[in-house]
């Protein structure tokens, strides 16, 4: 089965073949998913490198990923329902209020934006402790920040909102 996975605004074809087989952009990996149990830990293993990641399934096609202190919000669709979107002409949503979720609990360290602040997409609006490592929390669109629900040495949980960003018109 094939898949389109969008992250930070690059494309990648995932293929997955009847034997199991993975292709990357048409190359082979080698390549073990296991589940860690319950909280979306995953082990993963990438031409015999390991790496442990939480997986979130944010929203529909949405999903976060922490991998290696930092997070990647990665946009999954199958090849389906991929060529459905780009015949109708629908693109990825990015107008409107969109909150910034904690990934996983953790503490709050650092909240560098303020209400009213422009920021752009990339700029970091959260640095939250989480599993002994500190994770930046980034804006996924330009925006203005409308509200900063939370400030340094809050503990939060897994899908609390941290920062709302919204157009200047909201």
């Amino acid at each position: 089965m094939k898949y389109i996975v969008t992250i930070n605004g690059n494309e990648y074809t995932i293929d997955i073949d009847g034997d199991g087989q993975i292709f990357v952009n048409d190359e082979h990996i080698d390549a073990d998913l296991q589940n860690l149990g319950d909280g979306g830990l995953v082990s993963l293993l990438v031409d015999r490198r390991s790496y442990e990641a939480a997986v979130h399934n944010h929203e529909r096609d949405q999903w976060q990923v922490l991998l290696g202190g930092e997070i990647y919000d990665a946009f999954v669709q199958d090849e389906r329902a991929y060529r459905l979107a780009k015949a109708r002409g629908e693109q990825e949503d990015d107008t409107g209020i969109v909150p910034t979720k904690a990934p996983m609990p953790g503490v709050v360290v650092r909240v560098p934006v303020a209400e009213g602040e422009a920021v752009t997409k990339g700029q970091t609006l959260v640095i939250l402790e989480s599993m002994k490592m500190e994770n930046e929390l980034k804006a996924t669109r330009d925006g203005v920040v409308l509200e900063v629900k939370v400030s340094a040495g809050d503990s939060v949980d897994k899908d609390a909102a941290l920062v709302v960003i919204g157009d200047e018109a909201s």
